[in-house]
C-alpha cells in the first residue's frame, strides 16, 4: 500500500472528514485490521484564511510548496490537499516537488463525465464559484458548471467560513443549502457539486433531487484507488 500524504487544516473540519472516510473505505475494501497508510500535516487555517481575505496568494501558495516538500520528504507516495479552494495554487504548491497530486477538480469531473452527465451546480467558497481557477479545469473536461446567483453564492460562502469550517451544522443553514441546489437545479443543473470540502455537512443525495458528488468523498475514493495500485 502506498503512503498518502494528506495536507489539510483548511479546515481542520474537513481534514477530520478525510482522515475518518479514507480509514472507513480501507476497512470496507481490504477488512481484517487493515488501515490506510497516511501523512497528515495539518495547518493552522487562521492563518492561511487572512492571507485569502488579503489576497496574498504567493505567499500561501508559498506554505503550500514548504509542506507538500516536507510530507514527500516524510516518505508520502502521493499527495491530496484535503481543501477545494487552495486548489487555486495547487501549480505553485507542487513546485519542486517529485510525486504526484491528485487534483479534486480532475477526479470530480471524471465522476461527473463517467455518469452521464454533463452541467453540475456548483456550491463552494466565493473563491472557487466566482475565480476561474476551478471552473474553468471543469469545463477543460467537457462540463458546462452551474453557478448560483450573487446573493446565493455570499450566503453559501458565509455559512462555510462562519459555521462548517467552525464545525458547526444549523438546521437553518440545511434548509438554506437545500433550497440554494434546488434553484441551481431549476437553472438547469443536471447534478450537484459539493465543491468545498465541508458542504458535505448539510448537502448529500438525500436532501439534493439530482446526482451528488461530494468532492470529499470521491478524492478519498480515487486516492485509495492510487494508494492499493502496485
Amino acid at each position: 500500500m502506498k503512503t498518502i500524504g494528506i495536507l489539510g487544516g483548511m479546515s481542520a473540519a474537513s481534514t477530520q472528514i478525510y482522515f475518518r472516510e479514507l480509514c472507513d473505505q480501507t476497512q470496507a475494501r481490504l477488512g481484517g485490521l487493515h488501515s490506510p497508510e497516511l501523512l497528515i500535516r495539518s495547518l493552522d487555517f487562521a492563518a492561511i484564511e487572512r492571507l485569502q481575505v488579503n489576497g496574498e496568494w504567493e505567499a500561501a501558495g508559498a506554505i503550500l510548496n514548504a509542506e507538500a516538500k516536507a510530507l514527500e520528504q516524510g516518505g508520502a507516495d502521493l499527495l491530496i490537499l484535503a481543501t477545494n479552494t487552495m486548489h487555486k495554487l495547487a501549480d505553485q504548491m507542487m513546485t519542486g516537488v517529485g510525486i504526484p497530486l491528485l487534483h479534486i477538480a480532475d477526479t470530480t469531473a471524471q465522476a461527473i463525465t463517467a455518469a452521464g452527465l454533463s452541467a453540475p451546480g456548483l456550491m463552494a467558497t466565493a473563491f472557487t464559484m466566482e475565480q476561474s481557477f476551478y471552473t474553468d479545469r471543469l469545463r477543460d473536461a467537457g462540463l458546462l458548471p452551474v453557478l448560483p446567483n450573487e446573493a446565493d453564492r455570499a450566503e453559501t460562502h458565509r455559512i462555510i467560513y462562519e459555521e462548517l469550517c467552525k464545525d458547526i451544522t444549523l438546521d437553518t443553514s440545511r434548509a438554506a443549502y437545500v433550497e440554494i441546489a434546488e434553484r441551481l437545479v431549476a437553472q438547469g443543473a443536471d447534478c450537484l457539486i459539493l465543491g468545498c470540502t465541508e458542504v458535505g455537512m448539510l448537502l448529500n443525495q438525500g436532501n439534493v433531487s439530482v446526482p451528488v458528488f461530494d468532492t470529499t468523498l470521491i478524492h478519498c475514493a480515487t486516492a485509495l484507488d492510487q494508494a492499493l495500485q502496485g
